[in-house]
């Protein structure tokens, strides 16, 4: 079998800890069987609250801890980030992604993609249809009228297997069975979590088929560098290294232009206050009642280079993204009312969270000028992504 990358992304979280212990653990209760340290999460976050059976299989929720005290805490339902322990410039930790305390909260969510990971397509397709090799496949219209985020219930909604690794690193896989959700093909998908010793939180995927299909995987954590539910990412300052974009009709879809951003309020390659420009009268805009757009990365950058960067100025936490995926949705919370109230009971409000999902475009099945999304038999579908935090 050849192995062959649809696409190859880095993304990577790297969190600079400055002042915390060294203390590494080789296994997540150490090689005596107890916790290498006591743990702020566990205490927190009560595992029997996520413990169920759910269509068939054991839901769970498992802690991630490196050395340095970063910590994180990670469900197997649509293998959910549920919480993310990162310092501010005063080694003070904050839990900087949205989500719940229990199962439950989840199940009941208005918004169903806190801290998933997506697929098996990431983003919307038009009309919930695209041809393959002569044939039309019909997928679920669940954002009418199209289809997002992989349908009624995509990876978000699955209960993976999981297998702690280590203290540091959990490995989700799952058969995504031929017909689910509309799209041809048993996809065999592996990811892994990875909480490093240099505080990275590092997530890469894997698949293959065994008929033609498209895939789009990405992850969808929803960050606030205050701490979750605790005021708006309007004062965050974004850059993010794009000199285009995918513009987008009224329901979101890519009109198949790929439009520049300069002198429009989507142009971040100088470091903005995402709030600056998000309330003018521009078209794009209103359609996204905000951001929630596909960025076209400049190609010609080094690896080093980072693709976006968001900067909290209070707190000082920084948080750069590094990938080699051709696009980045930037989305800022724009759907978020109030009503879904997360950890503390802290309500998520209009713009209190943003994302940065490393991507292939929107509707690339429909767009053949985008790059291509299908994978074959015989080849292999390979994505990281990185995020990584310092304070300045």
């Amino acid at each position: 079998m050849k192995a062959y990358q649809l696409f190859l992304g880095s993304c990577l979280i790297l969190i600079m800890a400055s002042g915390c212990q060294n203390n590494p653990g080789k296994n997540a209760k150490g090689d005596s069987g107890k916790p290498n340290r006591e743990s702020r999460l566990q205490t927190e976050l009560k595992a029997a609250n996520f413990k169920r059976d759910l269509d068939g299989k054991q839901v769970q929720l498992f802690y991630l801890k490196n050395s340095n005290g970063l910590e994180m805490a990670v469900t197997n339902y649509g293998a959910k980030v549920v919480s993310l322990l990162v310092p501010d410039k005063n080694g003070k930790f904050e839990d900087i992604v949205l989500g719940f305390d229990n199962l439950d909260g989840y199940l009941n969510a208005n918004e169903p993609y806190f801290g998933a990971a997506i697929g098996r397509y990431g983003n919307r397709i038009a009309k919930g249809r695209f041809t393959l090799n002569g044939k039309q496949y019909d997928l679920a219209t669940n954002n009418d009228p199209n289809h997002l985020h992989g349908g009624d219930k995509g990876f978000n909604a699955q209960v993976w297997d999981a297998k702690q690794l280590d203290a540091q690193t959990i490995e989700f896989t799952r058969l995504s069975p031929d017909g689910e959700e509309g799209y041809p093909g048993n996809l065999k998908v592996t990811m892994i979590y990875r909480l490093t010793d240099n505080n990275e939180f590092n997530v890469t995927y894997a698949a293959e088929t065994d008929q033609p299909t498209v895939i789009n995987l990405t992850h969808h954590s929803f960050f606030n560098l205050h701490g979750a539910g605790k005021g708006s990412i309007n004062d965050h300052v974004l850059m993010i290294n794009a000199e285009k974009y995918t513009p987008v009709d009224k329901t979101l879809i890519p009109t198949g232009k790929i439009d520049p951003v300069e002198g429009t309020p989507m142009d971040f390659l100088q470091p903005t206050e995402i709030g600056k420009r998000v309330d003018e009268d521009f078209e794009q805009l209103k359609f996204g009642k905000g951001y929630d757009h596909n960025w076209v990365l400049t190609g010609n950058r080094n690896a080093s280079d980072p693709v976006a960067s968001v900067w909290e100025p209070k707190s000082g936490r920084y948080m750069e993204v590094f990938t080699t995926e051709p696009g980045l949705q930037f989305y800022g919370g724009n759907f978020l009312d109030g009503k879904d109230k997360g950890k503390g009971n802290m309500p998520y409000n209009f713009r209190t969270a943003f994302c940065l999902e490393t991507q292939h475009f929107p509707d690339s099945p429909n767009q053949p000028a985008f790059p291509s999304t299908i994978l074959k038999p015989g080849d292999k579908y390979t994505h990281s992504c990185t995020y990584k935090f310092s304070v300045k």
